[in-house]
């Protein structure tokens, strides 16, 4: 039997089924392979004598490379199918998809592009699965070859990783803003009667306050969900309270896009063992999402019943329904039924895939049901039931009383600080303000508070540590501390506790929230 012969890794990258070049980051061809020079009509040394990838992309190509390729590559070291079309020598045009991967190359950096001719899209895929098989074979042809995976596998673990830390930082800097708005709007809220002429701006005002944030929140659950890092504090609740609830959030909403809601529950209660906030965000999202794609003045109906020892729920509307092709798609990440520049109703396309990891997590299962555009939905909720004798009702807060509750708030952010102390004095409870951590010890040593709301991102100290140093002091009383801070995910919840604290909060907060802590506060 005749020894076969393997190309070397030379021959396979200048013969591959793929054009192959290596250029600098400002696009200066450095290298080409035989196979991109012979479809374009140049030679090799034309290519490296001075022509860069640009000068190879057509006018609109360029601008699309300088826009959108290059910021990219800049930002997250790749990008992938990119259509364009190639100029050859003769000027006649090409069309073609480019993979650009940006690699470390001694003391700089190269990019390493893969053109492949889109004339016939499976042409296309056939030369792909080529230039993949020469790929492989000339890298197990070096040595090294498991050195250099590992590698890659150790940088794509560190951009999950940053991009982890981007969105947790993301979702931080968006709630610092929102906090002060948040508070601000609560406080017009106290003072307006319900009459007023301005308690119309101020309700819209709150609406879309509220829809920010929601936004902020599911895009860091989506986050969570998909890397398994959502944890559920689940405890037998009841059904209908849960909806009850959730319909109370959404009824601003509902009657301001002038929609018509109906709610059909069981005679008897109906018990899941759920977490009751991720509940109550899953129907959040559902009768949210009915509401923004029904037209104005439409019908939404919410149905609960048992079925088989399952609580199924309902969530009907009039409203633009959905392809019979995309309702399995809608529940993907980012789906959208129209393109961006179409879309009148906005959305990040996560709503829909966050309810189904919550379902999903709760053991459930969710489906969509629709007769086409124009003919309204339906989305569907099964969740597993428990022995109703399980539930127990939460025990309301009891009022406070006797002489007014001592507060000290502590955060760097002025314009967060002043709205919020304006709501709280204006809600009975006498409030001092600090804006780092030493002059928060400093306050506590004079006039001791019984509660302490705290940032975690002071200038001198951060909270954890104050929370850490006001537990050391020797106070007649140790005051609740509460942490009221843009960063919420798992682990800052963890760390907070740790350090001392006994609530964490989100920014931005409703004011109701931070006023049932406060309630349940023994005053001094």
């Amino acid at each position: 039997m005749r020894e076969r012969t393997l190309p070397s890794p030379e021959e396979a990258f200048a013969q591959a089924a793929c054009g192959l070049m290596l250029t600098d980051v400002a696009g200066n061809i450095l290298r080409t392979n035989q196979t991109l020079a012979a479809w374009l009509g140049f030679t090799d040394a034309e290519m490296t004598a001075g022509m860069r990838l640009q000068d190879l992309l057509s006018v609109g190509g360029r601008l699309f490379h300088q826009t959108h390729c290059a910021p990219l590559l800049q930002l997250q070291g790749s990008v992938s199918e990119v259509q364009v079309d190639l100029v050859r020598k003769d000027r006649s045009r090409v069309p073609a998809l480019l993979n650009i991967a940006r690699r470390r190359s001694g003391d700089g950096l190269v990019d390493q592009v893969a053109v492949f001719i889109a004339n016939d899209r499976r042409a296309y895929e056939r030369e792909l699965l080529r230039a993949r098989s020469a790929a492989e074979t000339a890298l197990a042809a070096q040595t090294g070859a498991e050195a250099r995976l590992r590698q890659a596998n150790e940088q794509l673990s560190l951009a999950d990783r940053r991009k982890d830390e981007f969105l947790a930082t993301l979702a931080h800097e968006l709630r610092n803003p929102l906090a002060p708005m948040r508070s601000g709007v609560d406080l017009l809220k106290m003072q307006l009667p319900d009459h007023a002429p301005q308690r119309r701006i101020v309700d819209m005002f709150d609406r879309q306050l509220r829809q920010m944030s929601h936004l902020v929140d599911d895009l860091m659950e989506v986050s969570r969900i998909s890397q398994g890092k959502l944890v559920l504090r689940t405890e037998p609740v009841c059904l209908a309270a849960i909806i009850q609830g959730a319909v109370g959030d959404m009824q601003a909403q509902i009657a301001a896009a002038g929609h018509t809601l109906s709610v059909t529950l069981p005679a008897q209660p109906l018990t899941a063992q759920g977490d009751p906030t991720r509940l109550t965000q899953m129907l959040v999202n559902l009768l949210t999402n009915a509401c923004k794609y029904t037209p104005a003045g439409g019908r939404i109906a919410l149905d609960m019943r048992d079925e088989g020892g399952a609580a199924v729920i309902s969530i009907s509307d009039s409203g633009i329904g959905i392809p019979r092709e995309a309702l399995e798609s809608v529940f993907e990440m980012f789906s959208q039924l129209e393109p961006a520049l179409q879309r009148a109703h906005g959305g990040l396309g996560i709503g829909l895939a966050l309810v189904k990891g919550l379902v999903e997590l709760h053991g459930g299962t969710i489906g969509a049901a629709s007769e086409g555009p124009g003919q309204g939905s339906t989305f569907t909720v099964r969740l597993p039931l428990v022995q109703q004798a399980a539930a127990t009702p939460h025990a309301q807060t009891a009022p406070r009383a006797g002489a007014p509750l001592r507060v000290l708030l502590v955060d760097d952010n002025r314009d967060a600080a002043q709205m919020l102390q304006a709501m709280l004095d204006l809600s009975g409870y006498p409030t001092a303000v600090a804006f780092c951590g030493e002059d928060a010890t400093a306050c506590l040593r004079e006039h001791e508070a019984q509660a302490c709301i705290m940032d975690i991102g002071l200038p001198d100290i951060n909270g954890y540590e104050l929370a850490r140093r006001i537990r050391a002091m020797p106070l007649a009383r140790q005051p609740v501390l509460i942490a009221l801070t843009g960063w919420g995910q798992p682990a800052d919840i963890d760390a907070a506790l740790a350090a001392g604290f006994d609530h964490h909060l989100a920014k931005p907060v409703e004011f109701a929230t931070l006023q049932h802590l406060l309630a349940g506060v023994a005053p001094g």
